[in-house]
């Protein structure tokens, strides 16, 4: 039957080989990386932590988020811990809003920052100030526009914590709505956690959110800091995971109340322009990182192109659309499942359109970086 396929048109049937080979990787990927969020089975008991932590926030002009936000970390139910709030030059209402809340918290600390160093660009210099400044070695960051899911975030985060877990990755999400925009982008927060947290639990960190993770403090002294990356704007999250993770000191927690939440942009033009802030340090990852995560995009754009022309041009068609039908199963149900896992709901039939257009407007992201690379943080 091959040779009867291969004879009747050449250049189609190594097309479906194509699709054939690009299915399979998809599918490897869906279950043995993926597959480990899926079917992450972590303990829901708490776990009574006694290891002081200091929750790290920078913020610049986040007078109302800092105002809604802030008493929500300041009174999470853990018996040691401070707020370090890095007040980066803020020009608003800040200065007086911390003032006020240290009088009532005592387990806020505040850290004035009113110029940069030169050589140091975006947020990594205030982070940098703050991280020195925490009492504690263990470090959990947020950002002042996230909200944590519960009162029990912090403790979630810091139980993960033993002798040799240096770094825990959490999940940072969005504020829900049915309008189309914010279910695009909540499919590709969704995506990039199934990336990052299965590629940790295969023993393969390369990157964490700086929304929603901790570190060692004693780690990031170890590393030197940002010093590898000082130059790049962003990455004062995902570039220092990459560094610095490995297989034996990272773990993951997904519980849903170990989340934060934030309110994600509320129209394309503003999602794509962060969007375009977010591409610029994947360049900067590990060569066994960037290999792994091509691999995935590489025959992604396979399956669908090779699927598309075959079923225009009718080659086979019960033979294509039974190889698509096997790859769009195991998305739909590893994605369905790691959907679950996160607190995302509403948009799983439609995770092939949306990857459909992340897949086609990513290279015209990736270009418009190269003329005119994007600031990060105001």
């Amino acid at each position: 039957m091959i040779q009867e396929i291969y004879h009747g048109n050449p250049l189609l049937f190594i097309t479906l080989c194509l699709l054939v080979l690009a299915t399979l990787t998809q599918v490897i990927y869906y279950w043995v990386i993926y597959g480990k969020v899926a079917f992450f089975k972590q303990k829901n008991e708490f776990v009574r932590s006694d290891q002081p932590v200091s929750v790290i926030v920078c913020a610049r002009d986040e007078y109302y988020n800092l105002k809604e936000n802030l008493p929500l970390l300041l009174t999470q139910d853990y018996s040691a811990f401070e707020v370090v709030v890095v007040n980066h030059g803020s020009e608003d209402e800040t200065n007086y809003l911390l003032r006020d809340l240290s009088d009532e918290y005592k387990n806020l600390k505040i850290v004035n920052v009113s110029q940069d160093l030169n050589f140091f660009t975006g947020k990594k210099f205030p982070l940098s100030i703050g991280i020195k400044s925490a009492s504690y070695d263990i470090l959990l960051f947020t950002d002042a526009d996230c909200k944590p899911a519960g009162n029990q975030w912090l403790r979630r985060m810091a139980a993960n914590f033993t002798e040799e877990t240096e770094i825990v990755l959490g999940y940072g999400s969005y504020n829900k709505s049915g309008s189309l925009v914010n279910m695009l982008i909540r499919f590709d927060t969704t995506r990039i956690a199934m990336n990052y947290l299965g590629f940790a639990r295969a023993g393969m960190p390369y990157m964490g959110v700086g929304r929603n993770m901790a570190y060692r403090k004693s780690l990031f002294y170890k590393q030197n800091g940002f010093i590898s990356h000082y130059r790049i704007q962003s990455g004062d999250d995902d570039l220092f995971i990459n560094k610095a993770a490995t297989s034996k000191n990272t773990r993951i927690e997904i519980q849903p109340d170990a989340h934060t939440i934030s309110a994600p942009k509320t129209s394309l033009d503003q999602w794509l322009r962060q969007k375009r802030r977010h591409l610029l340090t994947g360049g900067y990852y590990k060569s066994s990182h960037k290999i792994a995560l091509g691999v995935f995009a590489i025959t992604q754009v396979m399956f669908w192109a090779s699927a598309i022309v075959l079923l225009a041009m009718w080659y086979q068609p019960y033979v294509v659309l039974s190889i698509v039908a096997v790859r769009l199963f195991s998305q739909l149900l590893i994605t369905g499942k790691v959907m679950k896992k996160l607190s995302e709901k509403g948009f799983l039939f439609l995770v092939p359109f949306f990857e459909l257009f992340l897949m086609l407007i990513s290279p015209f992201l990736a270009f418009a970086n190269m003329l005119n690379k994007p600031v990060k943080w105001r």
